[in-house]
């Protein structure tokens, strides 16, 4: 196992360059010049150059591409072409704020999904399955921004019980969580229609193999039948899946920040794409693709874990 995870990081390294490259190059093929933001257009030539000098954006973008790579591997970001403020004390500040909405609003979806989507199939053509089907396509069909001024205004502004917007303070985890709810609620239900769709889906699949029905001949208790085959069958790919769709939710996440004003790295990524801060936009992609693949990661573990008979690939043994 030890060996299997070696082998995934290694293989992640050439992924995450390729992502760096696209988005060094994408965000300087994007309008606009961070020396007009911050200096106006009514600039002089020569302070133009003297501050372009001064960015670093007079080297060839060979050299400033090595630059923003080595910087990565030393664990350095750089600083801000605007502020000129260190971007790893900036990630240090908002990170916590996105993983830890993300994080609620994965484990949300999978209280809420999970057991819902196995009740549904277990209980196929009743109203328990009629509503979880309901449930599934009106999360499936509301965009998350959209989800969360509903649950903004029913709760913040008619009920008054949640604040509007922000993240709370950071020294009160009371506080916190109390900022935390709505915008995690609204992950949360985005994450769970899907996960009840696919596990429902799961467990009727395994419902209809032919190893169930053979169990439910021998006169094994209905609950044995369940939890024995069915359920640990229908595991793998509801455990994959979960992980497709946890990476939807981290660009999810990027909505409900705004619509929340969440102090998370939806704010930093804004903020760069207005002022074309290139270092700091490239450095929020860089930690929204090490998401990605850290997800992947422990979606492949985690299905290895449940199933041991999961083989190596002949490339990866």
């Amino acid at each position: 196992m030890i060996s299997y995870i070696i082998r995934r990081i290694l293989a992640t390294i050439p992924l995450l360059l390729v992502v760096v490259t696209i988005s060094f190059v994408l965000v300087r093929l994007a309008p606009g010049d961070p020396v007009e933001v911050r200096l106006g257009i009514y600039a002089s030539e020569m302070t133009v150059q003297a501050m372009r000098e001064e960015m670093g954006l007079n080297k060839p973008l060979w050299s400033q591409y090595f630059d923003f790579l080595g910087g990565l591997v030393r664990g350095d970001f750089g600083r801000s072409l605007i502020n000129q403020r260190a971007i790893s004390a900036e990630l240090g500040y908002a990170l916590p704020y996105t993983l830890e909405l993300t994080f609620a609003g994965m484990i949300l979806g999978i209280i809420f999904g999970l057991p819902l989507g196995i009740w549904a199939a277990l209980r196929r053509n009743s109203l328990p399955d009629y509503g979880g089907r309901i449930f599934s396509l009106a999360g499936l069909s509301l965009p998350s921004f959209y989800l969360g001024i509903l649950l903004m205004l029913l709760f913040s502004v008619k009920l008054r019980l949640f604040p509007v917007v922000g993240g709370g303070d950071i020294h009160n985890l009371g506080d916190k969580l109390y900022h935390l709810f709505l915008p995690a609620l609204t992950l949360g239900l985005i994450q769970a229609s899907y996960i009840t769709r696919v596990s429902r889906s799961s467990v009727l699949n395994i419902l209809g193999e032919e190893y169930v029905k053979t169990a439910r001949s021998k006169g094994l208790k209905e609950r044995t039948v369940i939890y024995k085959h069915v359920l640990k069958n229908a595991l793998i790919p509801i455990i994959s899946l979960i992980g497709v769709y946890s990476i939807v939710l981290i660009g999810g996440s990027v909505m409900v920040e705004i619509v929340f004003s969440r102090p998370g790295l939806a704010k930093m990524m804004i903020g760069a794409l207005k002022g074309r801060d290139y270092t700091v936009l490239q450095s929020v992609l860089v930690i929204y693709a090490s998401f990605v693949v850290i997800i992947n990661l422990l979606t492949d573990l985690a299905c290895r874990l449940v199933d041991p008979r999961i083989k190596l690939s002949k490339r990866e043994r």
